[in-house]
């Protein structure tokens, strides 16, 4: 079992902060329980984990620190593999380091990998889910599935900035993938939860795909489960 555990702050580090101990760090265990050992670190809150249909890998859609600005640090979603480390909390984005942890850690600069997919500051990226093969699914479990070009996509609920002067996030994104690799991009799949005026109605919490190929998605601000089914173009 492979068991994420976020940090509990947005800026403490383990060395000074007993609290932080095994944290930010996605965890292997046995299916017993049994702890085996670190499977990730440097990773703040792999707030949704997924495991790749195709290539076996672990992903994970990930809120990154806040306190820098509007514009730092990109959430992102990206493979994570085994002993991988994606900087938290001293580096981020490679050899990027925080201003508030300066010259610390010198010896890790070179060890940070780059997350495949960067997203924007503040996402507050959550759930992720990737769509079947559907060229691969049960006939009878089938009926509103996406177009094909979406067999192995990711989908990652963005539930909203809540610290950014101009909002960000508040969708369903996309994210394009190849033979079981990201391509690098995203794109808004499931928008419109603010309005005009600025003013925020829907955040989008979870995303699954149901038996039937639609998509389904948990939404905590409108206290609402969303149903997107494929009809066709018109």
């Amino acid at each position: 079992m492979l068991i994420s555990v976020g940090s509990a702050s947005n800026v403490d580090d383990s060395d000074t902060h007993p609290t932080e101990f095994h944290r930010a760090d996605v965890l292997e265990f046995t299916p017993d329980g049994k702890f085996e050992k670190i499977y990730a670190a440097g990773i703040r809150n792999c707030v949704g984990e997924a495991i790749n249909p195709i290539t076996g890998a672990l992903w994970c859609s990930t809120n990154e620190r806040d306190g820098l600005g509007d514009n730092l640090v990109p959430d992102y979603i990206t493979s994570v593999p085994e002993d991988s480390f994606f900087g938290w909390p001293w580096w981020y984005m490679g050899g990027h380091q925080d201003p508030r942890h300066a010259g610390k850690h010198p010896e890790l600069k070179d060890k940070v990998r780059t997350p495949d997919v960067i997203l924007e500051p503040h996402f507050a990226s959550l759930q992720m889910s990737f769509y079947p093969n559907i060229n691969k699914r049960d006939a009878d479990h089938a009926g509103n599935d996406f177009p094909v070009a979406f067999a192995g996509d990711a989908f990652a609920a963005e539930h909203g900035s809540w610290n950014r002067s101009k909002r960000t996030g508040y969708e369903v994104i996309r994210v394009p993938m190849k033979n079981g690799k990201a391509t690098g991009e995203y794109e808004d799949f499931l928008t419109g939860f603010v309005t005009a005026d600025g003013k925020v109605w829907g955040r989008p919490v979870g995303v699954t795909a149901a038996n039937d190929g639609a998509l389904i998605v948990t939404d905590d601000g409108s206290k609402t489960v969303w149903r997107v089914a494929y009809v066709g173009k018109k």
